[in-house]
């Protein structure tokens, strides 16, 4: 088995799905929301809006996913 194929295997329990349907929604709900305060802060900080959005961002991707970084690192989460 060559490098890439072993590092595949252990980083697949890592990304598998830890959220059910609520979770998924309440991390889209704050996704959406930071992407929003993203748009509203542009004018007064680009720094402070390209954080909220890279935020925005992540929070998405961990909806689409089913996937919750906090719970892969064995952090119990409300949702």
């Amino acid at each position: 088995m060559d490098l890439a194929a072993r590092e595949d295997q252990t980083m697949k329990p890592f990304f598998t799905p830890n959220i059910d349907r609520r979770g998924r929604a309440v991390r889209g709900l704050i996704g959406l929301a930071l992407l929003v305060a993203a748009a509203v802060t542009f004018r007064e900080s680009v720094w402070l809006s390209a954080l909220l959005a890279l935020g925005g961002g992540f929070s998405l991707f961990e909806a689409s996913r089913g996937w919750c970084l906090a719970r892969a690192c064995g952090i119990k989460t409300k949702y």
